[in-house]
């Protein structure tokens, strides 16, 4: 059990709160504020504690060069908009003179932003210097970045190490509820999944396999798996050094009385754009010359009448193209599917919460997760070093 907010004093106290606020911004507004919001908890709880309030967070990959478009003062006037009686000054670097004198001017109550955390090149290699330095800002560590606590980042596991520390509200929920599901789940237990990339899934299914009633594969990560099965794939995405491994995984599962659901048909296009003509082709061989862009409608029948049953479903991944409209309809189709659950639903990458919000059916999912990477590897049963490094409860 580790340590939460709740359990340390931060009354006057200078607190470092590691968020996760890498959020889509377009033309310097931000276009999805969610995680922002699903912070807010942590932030106005510390504050009514009487806390002295650092926030870090990292915002896109500007390998560590200062690149003006991944600023967070976009962020900083979106928290001003939402702590409008809150005090929020903005520094811009995220270590150094300003950094430091900022953070000791604050006053409790007070929000000090910290600048994109990879504009400098020791975050993301763990660099102890960069640690030390964003450390000495303040007496008390916090972390609620769910969505980067599978990274063994300077600010996620390096900074811990150097001051008392605790987790926010966000990340405990993220953690309880996936847990929670995994560990005790309301049967029948399904997962689907999809995405392009089978080397991103393949460890989740193997440690599913153990725990679930059923799995449902789309998206191109399914076709290493058709292939798999001896059936003709035509040019759709194949991991040809995965194609043995999802061999064994398909015998695992049949061992285990686990059932896998792959396409039974498809919809398929000749390359790869948006504007490419659709194809149905009604049986799970396609044609050597095109390629599976998204689940046929018999698949989307399948898939929802399994469904149907379940009182338990976990979804990561697209069933297709996502970002292509013509063959978003699996995709979406699952979305309302899943939202239909009478039971716990948690959804969590990029693609698979985009189609929820794309056709409002948010309040419909029991938990929407906001980390991609950090759920995938809770699915697959690993320790995420950003919670590993956090004190347990004596």
């Amino acid at each position: 059990m580790k340590k939460t907010i709740e359990s340390i004093d931060v009354k006057n106290k200078k607190v470092l709160l590691r968020v996760d606020f890498n959020v889509p911004i377009e033309n310097g507004n931000i276009v999805d504020d969610t995680r922002i919001v699903r912070e807010l908890p942590t932030i106005k709880y510390l504050l009514s504690k009487g806390a002295k309030l650092i926030i870090c967070s990292h915002l896109g990959r500007p390998k560590g060069k200062v690149v003006e478009s991944m600023s967070l003062m976009p962020v900083a006037k979106k928290l001003v908009d939402y702590l409008p009686l809150t005090r929020i000054k903005f520094a811009s670097d995220c270590i150094g003179k300003e950094a430091k004198k900022l953070s000791e001017e604050l006053k409790p109550g007070e929000i000090l932003l910290l600048e994109n955390l990879r504009f400098n090149s020791g975050e993301e290699i763990n660099d102890p210097f960069f640690a030390k330095e964003l450390a000495s800002l303040a007496e008390i560590y916090v972390n609620d970045a769910f969505g980067t606590a599978h990274r063994n980042h300077a600010s996620v596991c390096a900074v811990a190490k150097l001051l008392p520390n605790a987790v926010g509200f966000l990340m405990g929920q993220e953690v309880n509820t996936i847990l929670g599901v995994l560990d005790n789940p309301e049967r029948p237990f399904v997962a689907i999944l999809g995405g392009s990339k089978v080397s991103d899934k393949i460890y989740v299914i193997m440690n599913l396999i153990n725990k679930v009633n059923a799995v449902m594969i789309g998206g191109g990560m399914a076709y290493t798996f058709l292939k798999a099965k001896g059936i003709n794939v035509g040019k759709s995405l194949v991991d040809d050094s995965k194609v043995e491994l999802a061999k064994n995984i398909l015998d695992e599962a049949d061992k285990r009385g686990v059932n896998v659901f792959l396409p039974i048909d498809h919809l398929c296009a000749d390359a790869l754009t948006p504007n490419a003509k659709a194809y149905k082709i009604r049986s799970a061989e396609i044609p050597d010359n095109l390629m599976a862009l998204d689940i046929g409608p018999r698949t989307t029948k399948l898939f929802l009448k399994v469904l149907r049953k379940c009182k338990t479903v976990i979804w990561n991944g697209p069933m297709g193209v996502f970002e292509f409209k013509k063959f978003a309809k699996g995709t979406e189709k699952i979305a309302k599917g899943v939202a239909k659950v009478q039971g716990k639903t948690i959804v969590g990458g990029g693609d698979s919460i985009a189609a929820i919000r794309d056709l409002k059916l948010q309040d419909k999912i029991y938990h929407i997760s906001t980390g991609g990477g950090a759920s995938l590897k809770l699915l697959e049963g690993e320790i995420l070093p950003g919670i590993e490094v956090i004190e347990d409860v004596k």
